[in-house]
């Protein structure tokens, strides 16, 4: 029997609207994220400076995930959902008002601040949406990984979109036009999710305690603290190492040649990202998902962190061995891209597990603890990728990634099954 036929209608219609309002809400972020940094690395600023703009961004998305599973509980999938669609469009026209007059520290600190409202904004829409499948999906025949993965890795395609639309929007329009745009879209997208948004999720319950956000299952704990070290792994070369190291060696210093080495970087970074989500999607398949259980997926997971720590080990002395130029650009591409294959399936296996060891009662409590661990390592990362660049380049980049991702293997490898799906 297919997932189609094991489903309500009204709560396939749910898990659309959840999915079309997320996979909007991604592609501004991912728009968002190219835009500032680009924009703000054209004005001069450091790798440091970089990293300082993105910090409070992954700080906020550290307190809303803890607090946004009890907000849900108590106050219904919807809201949070609608309140993470509000704020996003709230702080793009915050953005928006930014002076190019103001000396550089009042730039960052307000920039910092309306990218912590952005950071509120994605981890209430995330939160809501992952939820959202754990009550939706068809149970049995590997079904709740499919729509899982279906859902992440459509999500990552559209932000990989994300990441070209903003280098082109700023090489195209500029900054502030840009920005303008993006609101206005995101606006009509959530009067339409407003209207059309079925019946079938949870409306809340007043009874949830706050208390009951941190997880007593050790299973859960243990994966949060491997996505923690994960994400860091990822972002410590992603957010500020690998695009300004590329737009060094792609741009020749004139404006015409910055505007070009904004389409090639995004186009990397566009191009990284779908390819990674289209292997979240297909990660079911790769490990044969429909008749695995889960401790079958837990070796899954120790398995592939494993090998990915080996590829940022390869290609920090592959940095250092090589002279900057095209053989070195080139194994960098292909090295970056055989890490997000082998990232993908973990991330793939983790977003399947949080799900499998937690219950429907508990679900947006755990969702929420176990993103707030992603967001965690994302702010890690982010720290790390602008200090290990300022003061190694990208080799050290490179291989603090590796430590990272051997800290996750470890942490993984704690992970004991308790429930079966």
């Amino acid at each position: 029997m297919t997932d189609t036929a094991n489903t309500k209608p009204e709560g396939l219609a749910a898990y659309i609207t959840v999915t079309a309002a997320y996979w909007a809400f991604m592609l501004t972020d991912g728009a968002l994220r190219m835009l500032v940094l680009l924009h703000f690395n054209q004005l001069g600023f450091s790798p440091i400076q970089l990293a300082y703009l993105f910090l409070l961004y992954e700080l906020m998305g550290i307190v809303t995930n803890l607090s946004a599973g009890w907000i849900a509980a108590r106050f219904g999938l919807t809201s949070t959902l609608y309140a993470g669609l509000a704020i996003q469009i709230a702080a793009l026209i915050a953005l928006a008002q930014l002076d190019p007059t103001w000396s550089l520290w009042a730039s960052v600190i307000f920039v910092m601040a309306v990218q912590g409202a952005s950071g509120v904004a994605k981890d209430l829409a995330k939160m809501s949406s992952k939820s959202a499948v754990k009550l939706l999906a068809p149970k049995g025949e590997g079904g709740l990984f499919r729509w899982v993965a279906i859902l992440t890795g459509s999500k990552n395609a559209v932000k990989g979109f994300g990441f070209f639309l903003g280098a082109a929007l700023l090489a195209v329009w500029g900054f502030e036009v840009s920005i303008w745009v993006m609101a206005a879209v995101l606006s009509v997208i959530l009067v339409g999710v407003v209207i059309f948004m079925p019946s079938g999720l949870p409306r809340g319950s007043k009874s949830a305690k706050f208390s009951q956000v941190f997880s007593k299952d050790r299973n859960v704990n243990r994966l949060s603290l491997a996505r923690m070290f994960l994400f860091g792994a990822r972002d410590v070369w992603f957010v500020v190492g690998i695009p300004i190291y590329f737009k060094a060696v792609l741009s020749d210093g004139t404006p015409e040649g910055s505007r070009e080495a904004f389409f090639i970087v995004g186009i990397f970074m566009a191009v990284w990202i779908i390819l990674y989500g289209g292997v979240q999607g297909a990660a079911p398949k790769l490990l044969r998902a429909s008749s695995a259980q889960t401790p079958d997926i837990v070796n899954s997971a120790i398995k592939w962190v494993g090998a990915l720590t080996l590829i940022p080990l390869v290609l920090a002395g592959a940095a250092l061995g090589l002279e900057q130029g095209t053989a070195l650009t080139i194994t960098l591409v292909l090295g970056l891209l055989v890490f997000g294959f082998v990232f993908a399936v973990n991330s793939s296996v983790h977003s399947y597990l949080i799900l499998a060891f937690t219950s429907d009662e508990r679900v947006t409590m755990d969702v929420g603890f176990y993103y707030m661990s992603n967001a965690a390592g994302r702010l890690l990362g982010t720290l790390l990728s602008g200090v290990s660049y300022q003061v190694g380049g990208l080799p050290l980049c490179l291989f603090t990634a590796a430590v990272l991702s051997g800290a996750s293997w470890l942490a993984a490898r704690r992970l004991r099954d308790t429930s079966v799906v």
